[in-house]
C-alpha cells in the first residue's frame, strides 16, 4: 500500500508539473502566421507590379539617355560648324602689318561695318560687289582722324567711315526701281548713313538680260546689279567674280547668326533632354530601390513565416506530448486507484474474518470455561452422577475439539493473511521491477534511438548546409561573373563616350579640309594654254563667267589652306588611330564580355542538368515510385528561374506548391540530395526534417541517408 501511495504521489507530482496546454499561444501563432502570408502575398503582388513596370521605366530611362545623346551629338555638329565658320570670320584679319597698324592707332577693336549688315538671302554676292574692301570698313567717330595717317598710310586696304553727321538725302527711284538698299537692313544708324551714300544709285536687278535691257534708261553714275553680282551702268559692264578675301563675309555671317540660334536651341533642348533623362534615372533608382526594399521584405517574412511554422510544429508537438503523457498518467492512476480499491477491499475482507474468528473462538473459551466450571462441580459429584460426568466428559471433549477446531481454523485464516501479504509483496515487487524495466529501457532503448534520431538528424542537417553552400557558391559565382559583366559595360560607356566625340571632331576635322580644299583649288595656267588656243573670245567669256560662278560659290581663297589642310589630316590620321584603338578596345571587352556569359551558361547548363538528374533518381527512391525534374522558367538560363515539377505515385504532375506538408518535404530533401550529390562534403545537418513525415517515409529516409 504505501508503495502504491508513493506511486501515485510520484504520478500526481508529474501531472502537476506538466506545461501548461497553451491553445491561446498555440492560436495566437497561427494568426500571426496567417498575418505573415497575408504580406507575403501582398509583398508579392506589388513585387510583381514593380517588376512589370522596371521594364517601362528602364525602356523610358534608355531612350531619355538615347534622346540626350542625339540631341548632344546634334548641338556638338552644329558647334563644330559655328566654330568652322566663326574661325574663317577671324581670318578676315589676318594681315599682321595691317593688324599692327590698326593696334598702333587704337583701330584693332574698331567696329565692321558687315557686323552691322543683314542681307536678304540672295543678294549677298550685290552687296559685295557694290562695296567691295568697304565691306570690312572701320567706324570712326570722325573722319578728320585720317589726317594724321598721311605720314603713315595703312600698309593695306583699308576703308573707313564716319559715324557723325547727317544721312544724305534719299534720291527717289526711277521707273519704280528698287534700290539695292531696300535689300540690305542694319543694326546701327550710323552705318544706315554711309550705306546710303555708297549704295546711291545703286538698283537691284533679277537678272544680267534683264539689266542689259534697261541700262539705256540709267541717268550717269547709276548702276545696275544682279544677284551674281554683276554691276550694269549705261556704258558698261563689270562681271562680278569672288577676287576678294571678304567673299562670303555676309552669308557666313547670316549662317553664324542661324546656328547661333540653332545652338541655342539645342542647348535647351538638351537641358530639357538632361531633365527629362534625370527624372528618368531618378524614377528608375527609386524604382530598383523599391524592387531591392521589397525582395528584402519578402525575404524577411519568409524567414519570419518559416520561423512561425517552426513555433506552430513546436507548440503542436509540445501540446501532443503533454496531452499523451496527461492520458498515460491518467491512465495509471486510475489503475492505481483499481488497484488500492481491490487491496483495500481484501484487506477488509481479512480484517472481517479475523475479527469473525476472534469472537468466536471467545465464545468458545466461554463456553470452555463453563464447562471446565461444571466439570469441576461435577468431580465431587463424580461418584454419585456417573453419567452426568461422563456426558459432561463427552462435552468437554467436543468443546475441546471445537476450540482445536477454532484454533485451526485461526491459524488458516492468519496464513491467509500472509499468503494475501505475501501476494500484495509480490505484486508490489513486480510492479517496481515493471517500473525498473520501464525505466530502464526508457533509459537505454530510448535514448539509443533518440541518439540516433539525433545523429540521423545531424547527418540531414549537414547536408543542408552543404547543399546550401554549394548554393550559395553557384550564386556567388553568378554575382561574380554579373558584376564583371556590369563592370565591362561600365568600362564600355566612356569609351562609347570618347568614340562619339572622336567621331564629331573627325567629323569637324573633314569640314574644314573641304573648305580648305574649296579655297585652295586655283587655275593651272600651263594646263589651261593648250585648251584656249584657236578658242573664240565669246566662248573664253562664257567658259570664264562660269568658272567664275563655280569659283563663287567655292568661297574665298585661303592662302594657308595647304598648311591648314596638313594639320587637320595629321590631326584625323591621330583622331583615326585613336577611334580604332577604341572601337578594338570595345571589341575586346564585347568579346570579354560574350566569353564570360558562354562559360556561365555552359556552367549552369552542365549543373542543371547534374542536378535534374540526380533529382530524378532521389525522387522514386524516397516516394517509392513517381518522377520529378527542374524546368527552367525562361529560354536564356542565365536569367531563368527554376521551378520544381513533382509527380508522386498515384497523383498528376504538379508545381511543388501544389503538394501536400510531407510530400513537400520529402521533394525538398531530393533535391537537396541532389545538390549534395553534385558536390559532397565531410558532413551534413538536416533540421527536423523528418517532423511532417510518417513512418513509412521515415524509413525510406533513414534508409537512403544508411545507403549515401
Amino acid at each position: 500500500m504505501q508503495q502504491l501511495d508513493s506511486r501515485r504521489a510520484r504520478l500526481l507530482l508529474e501531472r502537476d508539473n506538466l506545461p501548461a496546454d497553451d491553445l491561446a499561444a498555440l492560436e495566437l501563432t497561427q494568426q500571426q502566421q496567417a498575418t505573415a502570408q497575408n504580406e507575403a502575398q501582398q509583398q508579392q503582388q506589388l513585387l510583381a507590379e514593380l517588376q512589370g513596370q522596371s521594364p517601362q521605366a528602364d525602356s523610358a530611362r534608355r531612350d531619355a539617355r538615347n534622346a540626350a545623346q542625339e540631341l548632344e551629338r546634334q548641338l556638338a555638329q552644329t558647334e563644330a560648324r559655328l566654330h568652322a565658320l566663326q574661325q574663317l570670320q577671324a581670318q578676315l584679319d589676318n594681315d599682321n602689318k595691317l593688324k599692327a597698324w590698326l593696334t598702333r592707332h587704337g583701330l584693332k577693336d574698331a567696329a565692321r561695318l558687315w557686323q552691322s549688315l543683314r542681307t536678304e538671302p540672295g543678294w549677298e554676292n550685290a552687296l559685295e560687289a557694290v562695296l567691295r574692301e568697304r565691306v570690312n570698313a572701320l567706324a570712326l567717330a570722325q573722319l578728320d582722324q585720317a589726317r594724321s595717317w598721311s605720314d603713315e598710310p595703312p600698309p593695306g586696304k583699308l576703308a573707313v567711315y564716319a559715324t557723325d553727321g547727317a544721312a544724305p538725302a534719299a534720291l527717289p527711284a526711277p521707273n519704280g526701281r528698287v534700290p539695292l538698299a531696300d535689300h540690305v537692313q542694319t543694326r546701327d544708324e550710323r552705318a544706315q548713313r554711309v550705306l546710303a551714300d555708297w549704295l546711291a544709285q545703286v538698283y537691284a536687278v533679277a537678272d544680267l538680260a534683264t539689266a542689259l535691257a534697261q541700262r539705256g534708261e540709267l541717268a550717269a553714275g547709276a548702276w545696275l546689279v544682279t544677284p551674281q553680282g554683276h554691276l550694269v551702268g549705261a556704258h558698261s559692264v563689270l562681271f562680278h567674280a569672288p577676287d576678294s578675301q571678304v567673299h562670303g563675309i555676309l552669308a557666313r555671317q547670316r549662317e553664324i547668326e542661324a546656328l547661333q540660334q540653332e545652338a541655342e536651341q539645342r542647348r535647351n533642348a538638351l537641358s530639357q533632354g538632361k531633365t527629362v533623362l534625370e527624372q528618368a534615372e531618378a524614377g528608375y533608382r527609386d524604382l530598383d530601390a523599391r524592387l531591392i526594399a521589397l525582395r528584402n521584405n519578402g525575404t524577411d517574412l519568409q524567414q519570419r513565416q518559416h520561423q512561425l511554422q517552426l513555433q506552430i510544429l513546436k507548440l503542436t508537438q509540445a501540446h501532443e506530448r503533454s496531452r499523451e503523457r496527461g492520458a498515460q498518467i491518467q491512465q495509471e492512476l486510475d489503475e492505481l486507484a483499481q488497484r488500492f480499491a481491490e487491496a483495500e477491499k481484501q484487506q477488509d475482507e481479512i480484517a472481517a474474518g479475523i475479527g469473525e474468528a476472534r469472537s468466536r473462538a471467545a465464545a468458545q473459551q466461554v463456553e470452555c470455561d463453563q464447562v471446565r466450571l461444571q466439570a469441576n462441580a461435577q468431580e465431587a459429584a463424580l461418584r454419585t452422577v456417573r453419567e452426568r460426568a461422563q456426558h459432561a466428559q463427552r462435552e468437554l471433549q467436543e468443546a475441546r475439539f471445537f476450540a482445536q477446531t477454532c484454533a485451526d481454523k485461526l491459524a488458516d485464516l492468519e496464513q491467509n493473511i500472509r499468503l494475501q501479504t505475501l501476494a500484495l509483496q509480490e505484486q508490489e515487487a513486480a510492479l517496481a521491477q515493471s517500473r525498473s524495466e520501464f525505466e530502464g529501457m526508457r533509459d537505454e532503448g530510448v535514448q539509443e534511438k533518440l541518439q540516433a534520431v539525433l545523429q540521423q538528424r545531424q547527418a540531414q542537417e549537414q547536408l543542408l548546409a552543404e547543399a546550401r553552400n554549394t548554393l550559395e557558391a553557384a550564386t556567388a559565382d553568378l554575382n561574380q561573373l554579373e558584376q564583371a559583366r556590369l563592370s565591362c559595360e561600365q568600362r564600355l560607356n566612356p569609351l562609347r563616350e570618347k568614340a562619339s566625340e572622336l567621331t564629331l571632331k573627325e567629323q569637324e576635322a573633314r569640314l574644314q579640309a573641304e573648305q580648305w580644299s574649296e579655297q585652295l583649288q586655283g587655275v593651272d595656267e600651263d594646263a589651261l594654254l593648250p585648251l584656249i588656243e584657236g578658242a573664240k573670245a565669246s566662248g573664253l567669256q562664257a567658259e570664264l563667267t562660269r568658272i567664275g560662278n563655280q569659283i563663287s560659290a567655292l568661297g574665298a581663297v585661303n592662302l594657308a589652306a595647304l598648311e591648314e589642310l596638313q594639320s587637320a589630316q595629321e590631326r584625323k590620321t591621330y583622331l583615326d588611330a585613336q577611334a580604332k584603338d577604341l572601337n578594338e578596345a570595345i571589341g575586346t571587352l564585347e568579346e570579354a564580355i560574350r566569353r564570360i556569359d558562354k562559360e556561365s551558361r555552359e556552367l549552369l547548363l552542365a549543373t542543371y542538368e547534374a542536378v535534374n538528374g540526380h533529382l530524378g533518381e532521389m525522387f522514386p527512391v524516397l516516394f517509392g515510385g513517381g518522377e520529378a525534374r527542374l524546368v527552367l522558367t525562361g529560354d536564356e538560363i542565365l536569367d531563368s528561374g527554376v521551378q520544381v515539377m513533382a509527380h508522386p505515385p498515384g497523383k498528376k504532375n504538379a508545381s511543388i506548391q501544389l503538394l501536400s506538408g510531407g510530400e513537400k518535404a520529402l521533394t525538398a530533401i531530393a533535391l537537396v540530395f541532389s545538390l549534395f550529390q553534385l558536390n559532397p562534403a565531410p558532413f551534413c545537418v538536416l533540421d527536423e526534417v523528418d517532423a511532417p513525415l510518417d513512418d513509412t517515409n521515415t524509413e525510406r529516409l533513414c534508409k537512403l541517408i544508411q545507403k549515401m
